[in-house]
C-alpha cells in the first residue's frame, strides 16, 4: 500500500509538472510572439528614423544652397551703383532685418524651431543593427 500510494504521489507530481510545462511553454510562446512583433515595430522605426534623417540632411543642404544664393544676390546688390544712398540703405536696413540670420554664416535660420535640439539630437540616437543580425536560437 505505500508503495502504492507513493507512485500515486509521483504521478500526481508529474502531472502538475506536465501542466506547468504546458503553461510555461505557452507563456514562453506568447512572450516571443509579443518579442517579434517589437522587433518588427523596431525595424520599421529605424527605417522611418532614417528615411527622416535623410529627408532632414536634404532640406538642411538645400537650405545652406539657398542662403548662399541670397547672399550672393544681397552682395550683387550691395555693388550695383545705385541712382541714390537712400536705396543702398533701404537694402541694408531690409537686409538687417530679415535676411540677417540667413546671412550670417554657420548660423541656424530662424524658421526653424531647434530649442529642443540638446533633447532630441539626431546625433544622441544609437542605430546600432547588430543585434538584428543575430541569430536566436
Amino acid at each position: 500500500i505505500r508503495i502504492a500510494r507513493c507512485f500515486e504521489a509521483t504521478r500526481q507530481r508529474c502531472c502538475h509538472l506536465e501542466q506547468d510545462g504546458r503553461r510555461v511553454r505557452e507563456q514562453l510562446a506568447r512572450v516571443e510572439a509579443e518579442r517579434a512583433a517589437l522587433e518588427v515595430k523596431l525595424k520599421h522605426a529605424r527605417n522611418q528614423v532614417e528615411v527622416e534623417m535623410n529627408k532632414r540632411h536634404r532640406a538642411e543642404a538645400e537650405l545652406e544652397k539657398q542662403e548662399r544664393k541670397l547672399q550672393l544676390v544681397f552682395e550683387t546688390l550691395m555693388r550695383e551703383p545705385w541712382g541714390s544712398g537712400e536705396q543702398c540703405s533701404v537694402l541694408s536696413a531690409l537686409a538687417g532685418r530679415r535676411f540677417a540670420a540667413s546671412l550670417v554664416p554657420g548660423r541656424r535660420s530662424s524658421a526653424v524651431d531647434e530649442s529642443c535640439q540638446s533633447l532630441l539630437s539626431h546625433s544622441d540616437i544609437s542605430y546600432d543593427r547588430t543585434e538584428d543580425d543575430v541569430v536566436r536560437s
